[in-house]
């Protein structure tokens, strides 16, 4: 242990043999901290990983620059699934020790690892959606958000209490108790695991009960009869009115499901439903707009070539071109094909993006028209973003599934639709990447460096180009 005054090594005496400070309030403060954290380290040894979270905070109150004990909390965090709780303990250890300090390798473990850090932020948006959905009373969709946070971060305890609870709010009570046993996994001593754990396991019991026949001892009535006071009077009920008004509340239910099924269905479906055609009718007038000039503008020009026929023999030749099948009319077949995909189904995103595939690049380019070339553009405007994130999103799904060869063709298809994406072009190159392609990451990783200098992706970026031209 150092002086705090001069950094001297302090003996057993209390004051210090190098300045003359007395230490001996400063010594206990030190020993307290040691103490608390040793605590911390015992219960996260058996999992008690909320009571370790108490100790090692109390330690830290004690000396905030005890690296040790934040690093430990860190890991408690982390193994919570609290993941951006455990990455600021590491770097604020790192801050306080530069040098050998374990915390380097925790936060290059997660930082140097773009799919987790990508699964890390998916689970925080899911998990602030299902929090959303809940202040909202959409429980089924904050359930099906849980799920999926659960499926990328299986440890995290906090999401597995909000799903028990949700549970228990729709008194599936078998459900909560799985999801609460897997928090006790997790983290044995968590006492909000243990009052939602009592209380279902006293719902779990009178369910029990009830099946079995089974009554309170206090009550003693025979078996076909109900016998309670209502002032001075003695009241008995038959049980099989009981059996009655069960039904009874089962159908009263099953027809309030119903009212509101169908209260859904003739209220905010067609609301939907004329929304979603109104837009489509903007975008047709649109679109028949620029049609009409497309027609009116090839009239004009089979008009000048029929004049010009006899005149110019170029020129008939490149009109035969013009209304044969492999000239410019075919191309213009092939855009207003994929206009018409566009307006008939415009969320079906493998069909457009297949009309668009369609026309020759190429040969569009040459095209004169002016207009063509604004339908064209008109049409990557409004579908390509649309295509770009359905690519996307299968890309990184395939890239989770460590399926780089079918990640990297996605995400290409992506960047077609969309250049200038940064995630995109990025994500790409991590696919060719981690798939072996090494000339196709170089030019991808070229590409984010250029188009998006000064950013964390593009700095990252020249990290792998300079590993890969090493390699």
């Amino acid at each position: 242990m150092e002086c705090f005054n001069c950094g001297c090594q302090l003996s057993e005496k209390d004051f210090c043999t190098g300045c003359g400070a007395d230490v001996a309030l400063y010594k206990k403060i030190m020993y307290t901290s040691n103490f608390f954290y040793n605590e911390g380290l015992e219960k996260a040894n058996v999992r008690d990983l909320s009571g370790a979270v108490i100790s090692l905070r109390q330690s830290l109150k004690f000396n905030k620059n005890n690296v040790e004990a934040r690093n430990l909390l860190g890991l408690v965090y982390y193994e919570m699934g609290e993941v951006v709780k455990g990455l600021s303990e590491w770097v604020i250890s790192k801050n306080l020790r530069s040098q050998k300090n374990i915390a380097d390798d925790y936060i290059n473990m997660i930082q140097d690892n773009p799919s987790r850090l990508e699964m890390i932020n998916q689970t925080i948006k899911k998990y602030n959606l299902a929090l959303g959905y809940c202040h909202q009373d959409s429980l089924d969709l904050a359930v099906i958000q849980l799920k999926k946070v659960l499926s990328l971060n299986p440890r995290y305890v906090r999401a597995h209490q909000l799903l028990a609870l949700l549970y228990m709010q729709s008194e599936e009570w078998e459900k909560a108790r799985r999801e609460l046993d897997k928090c006790s996994k997790i983290d044995t001593g968590n006492t909000t695991t243990r009052r939602y754990r009592k209380e279902v396991d006293e719902m779990l019991a009178l369910a029990e009960n009830a099946k079995a026949g089974t009554k309170p001892k206090k009550k003693e009535a025979r078996e076909d009869v109900i016998k309670y006071q209502s002032g001075n009077e003695t009241i008995i009920q038959p049980v099989g009115n009981r059996d009655g008004k069960s039904v009874s509340t089962i159908l009263n239910i099953g027809i309030g499901i119903a009212i509101g099924v169908a209260a859904a269905f003739f209220l905010i479906v067609p609301s939907k439903e004329n929304k979603e055609t109104a837009a489509i009718q903007d975008e047709l007038r649109s679109v028949s707009e620029q049609l009409d000039k497309k027609t009116s503008t090839i009239e004009e020009m089979e008009q000048q070539a029929r004049e010009l026929e006899e005149e110019n023999t170029k020129l008939e030749q490149d009109l035969r071109n013009y209304v044969g099948t492999d000239g410019t009319l075919m191309v213009t077949d092939e855009l207003l094909s994929a206009v018409r995909v566009y307006m008939a189904e415009p969320e079906n995103v493998d069909a457009i993006a297949q009309a668009l595939d369609a026309i020759d690049r190429n040969e569009a380019q040459e095209v004169e028209s002016e207009n063509f070339h604004a339908l064209y553009d008109l049409l990557l405007e409004q579908a390509g973003p649309v295509i770009a994130d359905a690519y996307y999103d299968s890309g990184m799904d395939a890239y989770q599934k460590a399926m780089y060869g079918d990640a990297a063709a996605d995400l290409a298809r992506a960047a077609e639709y969309d250049p200038e994406n940064i995630d995109i072009l990025y994500n790409l190159g991590n696919a060719y990447r981690e798939n072996g392609d090494r000339m196709e990451a170089i030019e991808t990783y070229e590409l984010v460096v250029s188009k998006f200098e000064g950013t964390e992706r593009a700095r990252r970026a020249q990290k792998y180009l300079e590993e890969l031209r090493e390699g």
